[in-house]
């Protein structure tokens, strides 16, 4: 039986940078989000943000370097590799792509049918309870745990297609935790953004107890990381404690920039609804002056 990750040579900081891997799935996917966004782009008649185009071309390219650069050559063979591909894949390209704003690309470049036909999808009754705030949350603090604490994770490490299957269900579930919570795209749903910090920090405090659960648990797929025979590096029992803080420490460091745009975005909404309660009272005044003035206006006469 051939060992996925087996007879690797040690990885040091020169492997870090010129071990490369074309995997064709992940090369696909790459083309397919870089594609589709581009034509959107060609397609579009007036301006569109430049930092949506950063901030989505960001996305795409971490994609590309954790499914064929180091860490995916290695991650059959370290727990620390896996561990930095399911931070990226569930909380730092979901986010970088969300900012990009591709719904409402979509929405404003796609031929009329299929924009009607994704208005009726955001509309339906599926996607109003997918992006509620208790399953939106969900769809982010579940996966690591289901990952690790039900034996798929043995499953992900001897299996490619699993191991994609596993890929595009995280980054399908930060996508749909991140476009709900960041609200720049029209949702099915809105959610006050002082409900939505909350809700972010909170989930800050499952990153600390995947961690614990990582580092203080037993060892995950030792069946497989034995059959690897790795005799370099890190003990399956450290590369394990590693694998733990990139979950908790990277999981959070990744969410700061997030919670960052959430609290900004609620900074924006309170200036705006302050700026209209303004406009209303100052409306009310002067309406309130030029009643008076008629009323002595009456008097005089």
């Amino acid at each position: 039986m051939i060992v996925p990750g087996a007879g690797l040579p040690p990885l040091n900081g020169a492997r870090l940078l010129t071990a490369w891997t074309l995997s064709p799935g992940v090369l696909a996917g790459v083309a397919l989000l870089a594609g589709g966004y581009g034509a959107g782009l060609r397609r579009l008649a007036g301006p569109w943000p430049r930092r949506r185009t950063v901030s989505f071309g960001a996305g795409v390219l971490l994609l590309a370097l954790i499914g064929c650069s180091a860490i995916a050559v290695y991650d059959d063979t370290l727990f620390w590799a896996r561990a930095v591909q399911g931070v990226v894949l569930l909380v730092v390209a979901p986010m970088l792509l969300a900012g990009g704003a591709p719904l409402t690309l979509a929405r404003e470049t796609l031929p009329g049918p299929a924009v009607v036909t994704l208005g009726r999808w955001r509309r339906s009754g599926l996607a109003r309870t997918l992006c509620a705030p208790g399953m939106a949350t969900l769809a982010l603090v579940a996966p690591p745990f289901v990952l690790y604490l039900t034996g798929l994770y043995p499953l992900e490490l001897e299996s490619a297609t699993v191991s994609g299957l596993v890929s595009l269900g995280l980054l399908g579930a930060g996508l749909l935790y991140a476009v709900s919570r960041l609200q720049i795209d029209p949702v099915p749903r809105t959610t006050h953004h002082g409900l939505t910090l909350g809700i972010a920090i909170a989930e800050v405090v499952t990153d600390g107890v995947l961690g614990l659960v990582l580092w203080l648990g037993p060892l995950l797929a030792v069946a497989h990381y034995t059959a690897v025979d790795r005799t370099w590096g890190p003990s399956p029992r450290d590369d394990q404690a590693i694998g733990a803080g990139v979950w908790w420490i990277g999981g959070d460091l990744a969410g700061l920039p997030f919670l960052g745009a959430i609290a900004a975005r609620f900074a924006a909404a309170d200036a705006k609804e302050a700026r209209r309660i303004d406009a209303e009272l100052d409306e009310q005044e002067a309406a309130g002056e030029r009643g008076s003035g008629l009323w002595w206006e009456q008097q005089g006469r």
